[in-house]
């Protein structure tokens, strides 16, 4: 008798609510090291009951000591950003859960395949933008020569400012930010938020300063409900980031309701990572 024809595996999309089920109950195998990443990140492969896709697994052993975040808490505070993104019911970041791997516990995403020539950034000459793309800044580009540094005008990218802004993200950069090609935008990375002092870092400023849209105006709201004392958001946060961190989170949420717009940068922080891709 010869041996059954053996049934591939499924894939798992983003969209698909077994994502987040196959990358906390699936088996995780390594296949690699990403080795841009400046904690330990593993390229994995899980599979779980007929279902199988690519992601990251970041061990908390792999964590580098920072002087303005507590040791090991940078994988909960990935998790945490996903929760906020689910919450927003925008989807702007890929499923991600806390579990056990070959290295012990870290934090588990779904890898977000890129649209290739997607370009959400750009270094032009001018003082200003051209129409579709807003001014981030004035960047040295060799030989004494400056450029202005612009983001798209992209509405995803918009809903992700105010996403940053929420979760208090000090190190959204452009090697961050996942164009998909279905249209899609995913935005990774979020080690380094949700600290309870404002350390908002980013590239998405274009709109500083400017009106919040009436969606983001919504979906604010809808945080804010979600924060409050017995809201689902708040016991969702509880095991990832301290009391005083969703504290500081919900007063985030009540100053962009409150003024109505996205905010601008500070004077006691650097305003754009480095490097910025």
């Amino acid at each position: 008798m010869s041996a059954p024809e053996r049934i591939p595996p499924r894939s798992v999309t983003a969209a698909d609510p077994a994502a987040a089920v196959l990358l906390a109950e699936g088996e995780l195998t390594v296949r690699g090291r990403i080795r841009e990443a400046s904690n330990a990140a593993l390229y994995c492969t899980v599979t779980h009951e007929g279902r199988e896709a690519a992601c990251v697994y970041k061990p908390v052993a792999g964590e580098r000591p920072l002087w303005d975040f507590p040791d090991g808490t940078l994988a909960g505070r990935e998790v945490a950003a996903y929760a906020v993104s689910e919450a927003t019911g925008w989807g702007l970041v890929p499923p991600t859960v806390l579990r056990d791997g070959p290295y012990g516990e870290g934090m588990c995403q779904l890898w977000i395949e890129t649209a290739p020539g997607a370009e959400l950034l750009a270094l032009v000459d001018g003082e200003e933008p051209e129409p579709g793309w807003k001014a981030i800044g004035f960047a040295e580009v060799g030989e004494g020569r400056t450029a202005l540094l612009v983001h798209a005008d992209d509405e995803r990218l918009r809903r992700l400012a105010v996403l940053d802004a929420v979760v208090n993200n000090a190190d959204r950069k452009g090697g961050h930010l996942l164009p998909t090609a279905e249209g899609l935008l995913y935005g990774i990375d979020h080690g380094v938020t949700f600290n309870a002092e404002d350390k908002l870092r980013t590239l998405l400023w274009g709109w500083a300063g400017e009106p919040l849209t009436a969606e983001a105006l919504d979906v604010l709201k809808g945080l804010r409900t979600a924060l409050t004392d017995t809201g689902p958001l708040t016991a969702a946060l509880t095991p990832l980031i301290t009391r005083a961190e969703i504290d500081a989170t919900r007063a985030r949420v009540e100053t962009l309701l409150t003024t109505g717009t996205h905010p601008q940068p500070g004077g006691d922080w650097p305003a754009i990572p480095w490097p910025p891709v």
